[in-house]
């Protein structure tokens, strides 16, 4: 569960937060605030994981309070002016939401940090997962799976020299118990790990003998990474 904090000169937006954070067992909101040097002050002696940062507020903006913090902290900037957008996200926010906001659009700002932090706090000595295929546990080393293949439910974990594994599980669900950026999807229905890649051409990703196409909707972020290594 990510400890949190809210700031919001709005009391009104405080309560709709603590109404939706009391219906949400991811997050534990322990303290409101109006004030930005109250927040400040309590941010300085209890550090927390999660911060839901209002922006226009009257004596400080929410994105120059939020360069202040001492401390790293995962934000949710919560306002109602859409321009602030893209000068949230230059300061790595986890998300950024609208007010008026839903709780449906909340939980989805709320699943990003749950994954952001596991990623963040992963054991490195970890190189392997479980899966449960064929009415049993089964330990899967990273190292070993050449590519991740979906199909409606089902997945398909190609294995390096051994029996592909099929289980019953979605692309979205396994892809957040694997290392990134070493794994990353490429298509709706392919995962692949970067350093089993032989070649790619004309958007083909070739792993031994297998032909991965890469789609459009994948493609930027892929290439991105890929010019990254």
């Amino acid at each position: 569960m990510l400890k949190a904090i809210a700031l919001d000169d709005e009391p009104l937006a405080l309560e709709v937060l603590q109404s939706f954070c009391n219906q949400t067992e991811d997050i534990a909101l322990e303290k409101t605030f109006t004030k930005s040097e109250d927040a400040f002050k309590h941010l300085k002696k209890f550090p927390v994981d999660l911060l839901f940062l209002d922006i226009n507020m009257p004596s400080i903006s929410g994105i120059d309070f939020y360069k202040k913090l001492p401390h790293k902290t995962m934000v949710i900037f919560t306002t109602a002016y859409s321009e602030y957008a893209v000068e949230g996200f230059n300061v790595s926010a986890t998300d950024y939401i609208l007010k008026p906001f839903t709780f449906i659009r909340f939980k989805q700002a709320v699943e990003k940090a749950v994954n952001q932090y596991r990623l963040q706090n992963q054991n490195p000595e970890q190189l392997y997962l479980f899966i449960r295929a064929d009415y049993s546990l089964q330990k899967i080393l990273f190292s070993d799976i050449l590519f991740i293949e979906g199909l409606d439910d089902y997945l398909k974990i190609h294995i390096q020299n051994q029996k592909t594994v099929v289980a019953r599980m979605t692309l979205k669900a396994i892809l957040e118990k694997l290392p990134s950026p070493e794994f990353t999807r490429v298509h709706r229905s392919f995962i692949v790990p970067i350093s089993k890649i032989n070649k790619v051409r004309n958007k083909i990703i070739y792993i031994n003998d297998e032909e991965i196409p890469v789609s459009a909707s994948y493609e930027t972020a892929f290439f991105a990474l890929l010019n990254k290594k």
